[in-house]
């Protein structure tokens, strides 16, 4: 199974000029953990909920006074759409996060997280047992391990 496949479309971001305000309001507004943050329409960082509890603990700052670009963590870990799950899986684990934003050369498309995979579960598992029986073909990602 592909990254295109499960990731989302519908993308949520600010701009790298945003506070933690107008990221957390985003976040909250259409309830989604994380923002990408863009800098002329590219993925400048991302800001998840962590980095918004983790601000919100170690400052005295109201967020309206904390800037993205001093939180956001950078540079963006992605993926492109035509990599398999296993290997988001495997940047996901080398990388120690559970976003992934998704891109095709310079263009985001989408996002990808480790819920959308977890509440796919029994498809993946579908997908595995008939590789397994030799219902499939093995994916040259695997091959050369991502």
């Amino acid at each position: 199974m592909r990254v295109s496949e499960l990731m989302s479309r519908e993308l949520v971001t600010v701009p790298v000029g945003a506070t933690m305000k107008g990221a957390a309001g985003q976040m909250l507004h259409n309830d989604v953990g994380s923002v990408i943050v863009l800098n002329n329409d590219t993925p400048a960082g991302i800001i998840t909920e962590m980095d918004a509890l983790r601000v919100g603990y170690a400052t005295n700052q109201p967020f309206e006074n904390v800037p993205v670009r001093k939180v956001m963590s950078r540079p963006v870990k992605t993926i492109e759409p035509n990599k398999t799950i296993r290997t988001a899986i495997g940047r996901m684990r080398h990388e120690g996060v559970k976003k992934l934003p998704v891109v095709s050369g310079f263009d985001l498309v989408g996002m990808i997280t480790m819920s959308d995979i977890i509440f796919n579960h029994g498809e993946l598992l579908n997908e595995a047992r008939k590789l397994e029986a030799g219902h499939g073909t093995r994916d040259p990602d695997e091959w050369r391990g991502g």
